[in-house]
């Protein structure tokens, strides 16, 4: 047929499985769907307590304020001992630094990709709006753009992009490889002692985005923020290092438990995706499926 006409379509007969079939094929992939949303719960919950003590001990200044003020401490005594006693003149905890963003991360770090090799890609699509996990890389054929490793921050540059929150935290690349992706990208790591994940959560903060929004240039429809503006913007960082190690020993495991996750959301959802059309068309047995979810949970 040279042409499909809609009327013809909507009355082509198509098999369907009877109504006890298809409450059997939900009662099999129903609990696939419950485990990916309550991965995608638990992972929610993880970044928001990772957000909300990086912006109680570096931003709010809690602990150091509490102190101040001669409130009880709400941490333990080894944590609270790190804080300094008040605030100073400037309004940051007594000792603590303030600095570009700049000499706190490497922005657009130098990586080497050889020309016409294949390594992972992402582009714009892959990066979330919410949460930390981009899609799964592909393969590609290098040429130009960004380039990252495992631990760093993608932030989107570009409108609407930005404005959106389009932000990822890579950590699903494989071991030692460098990937690549959109020009649109601005690639931020830390700089030891800072821990690894900090960058993405600065990224997330609303002042940061604010920051970003009010830098961008150029035509309508096509603004962009450039990489020295982004070095501008200002943080907090404490005068001893072991509060950075004690960050770092809080929110590691946090993000690590975020990405393994992820990652099992993604099995889940794949597995789901194959039995469901098998199961529909009668090409898998009941029986058959309900092991390869046992297995899968």
């Amino acid at each position: 047929m040279k042409h499909i006409y809609i009327t013809r379509l909507a009355k082509q007969p198509v098999r369907v499985p009877s109504l006890a079939v298809q409450d059997s094929v939900l009662s099999i992939v129903s609990p696939l769907d419950r485990k990916i949303e309550l991965n995608r719960r638990m992972n929610e919950t993880l970044e928001a307590m990772a957000r909300a003590i990086f912006k109680d001990w570096f931003v709010d200044f809690g602990p150091t304020r509490a102190k101040q003020e001669g409130r009880a401490p709400y941490l333990a005594p080894d944590i609270w001992s790190l804080f300094p006693d008040r605030l100073d003149d400037e309004g940051k905890p007594e000792g603590w630094n303030i600095a570009p963003l700049g000499t706190c991360f490497d922005v657009n770090p130098s990586e080497a990709i050889r020309p016409g090799s294949e390594a992972p890609y992402l582009d714009m699509a892959a990066l979330p709006t919410t949460g930390p996990n981009a899609d799964e890389p592909v393969d590609r054929e290098f040429r130009s753009g960004s380039k990252f490793r495992n631990g760093d921050t993608l932030v989107a540059r570009i409108t609407p992009c930005l404005e959106n929150g389009k932000t990822a935290y890579i950590q699903h690349l494989p071991a030692d490889s460098v990937g690549w992706g959109s020009t649109e990208f601005i690639v931020l790591r830390s700089r030891p002692p800072i821990p690894i994940f900090v960058p993405y959560l600065v990224a997330r903060l609303e002042d940061f985005r604010e920051h970003a929004i009010r830098s961008m240039t150029g035509t309508s429809g096509r603004q962009r923020v450039n990489a020295s503006d982004i070095q501008r913007y200002f943080l907090f960082s404490p005068n001893k290092s072991e509060l950075w190690q004690v960050f770092a020993r809080i929110g590691t495991p946090m993000f690590e438990r975020i990405a393994a996750t992820q990652a099992e959301s993604r099995t889940l959802a794949a597995t789901r995706d194959l039995l469901l059309p098998k199961l529909m068309s009668g090409e898998v047995r009941i029986r058959e499926a309900e092991k390869a979810v046992e297995d899968a949970l």
